[in-house]
């Protein structure tokens, strides 16, 4: 039970040192600044001129990198030492996982494009340090269902449209609506109101009903979609926002909790020391009990000194 109770102490002891190593300011702007530098050491591999002539020195700057965010990674789980389970609870957390330990698995880590590919993945880790940058990738990844919805309504609008205006337009248009795909190109630049008075003017040129067509396009694509598509993104922002001071909250509670489960050992550990001396206390008392119910196992008068006691012995 000691062995267990210190094994736990410890943990939480490495858990506490971590967790302030990682909120302490200097922590995260030196993370964000290895990000920054792997950034940097990734747009000037394109130049072939400075990578080859700073081959060494960019290699070096890479295995620092790599370095840097494995001592990063190892803190973090450090952190959760008390906890283990709760580092996969954070999506973030599991990303950087991913990303830290492909720098280590062989297939990854000899593919150059793959690497690449993955080291560019570590420049979103700065929404890790930036609550707004990570609140908005999160609304843009709450928003994606209702972003499936309203591209898939977008679609069925334009081929709708589509078919329309190369019924009506082909034969005096056929650059533009000469086939369906055409048609549909056509339209889906007009959603951004690009060309939009050329197209109405020639529409008017081969029928005044034109107008109609172009109206209730414009008004369908170009507002009603685009409101509904702001609409999803904003209510995907709120509940991102809320989520994150949820996660704030949670890990306030977290990180008061140690302190309590170690007075909670505390306050066991005492209430069982004292729950031994009462025992003991009781063992005590009733060995007494059996010395004066048992005459075998009375005091000698002789040692007691007691006139009544000889006189009760002498009797017998």
């Amino acid at each position: 039970m000691s062995d267990l109770i210190r094994t736990s102490t410890g943990r939480e002891r490495l858990a506490a040192r971590c967790r302030d190593v990682c909120e302490a300011r200097a922590f995260g702007l030196g993370v964000m600044s290895v990000i920054l530098l792997n950034a940097v050491l990734l747009g000037v591999e394109t130049y072939s001129g400075l990578s080859v002539e700073y081959g060494v020195l960019l290699h070096s700057a890479e295995r620092f990198c790599v370095a840097a965010f494995t001592l990063e990674m190892l803190i973090r789980l450090g952190a959760h030492a008390d906890r283990p389970k709760a580092i996969f609870r954070d999506p973030w957390n599991v990303f950087d996982l991913l990303v830290v330990s492909s720098a280590f698995v062989p297939f990854l880590r000899e593919n150059t494009t793959l690497l690449r590919l993955l080291r560019l993945a570590r420049v979103l880790r700065t929404a890790q340090f930036m609550p707004q940058l990570r609140v908005l990738l999160v609304a843009v990844g709450r928003s994606l269902p209702g972003t499936v919805s309203f591209l898939f309504v977008g679609a069925l609008i334009l081929y709708v449209y589509a078919m329309i205006g190369w019924i009506c337009f082909a034969g005096h248009d056929p650059a533009h609506y000469g086939s369906l795909g055409r048609a549909g190109l056509t339209l889906f630049l007009l959603m951004t109101l690009e060309g939009l008075g050329d197209a109405v003017h020639a529409g008017l040129a081969v029928s005044p009903l034109s107008i109609v067509y172009y109206a209730s396009y414009v008004l369908l694509a170009s507002f009603v979609l685009v409101n509904v598509l702001i609409g999803v993104v904003l209510n995907a922002l709120e509940e991102a926002r809320e989520m994150e001071e949820e996660a704030k909250r949670a890990e306030q509670a977290a990180a008061r909790r140690p302190a309590g489960h170690q007075g909670a050992v505390r306050t066991a550990s005492e209430g069982a020391d004292e729950l031994r001396l009462r025992i003991a206390a009781v063992r005590s008392a009733l060995d007494d009990m059996e010395a004066q119910l048992d005459p075998s196992r009375a005091p000698s008068p002789v040692t007691t000194g007691s006139p009544s006691l000889a006189g009760v012995a002498a009797g017998g």
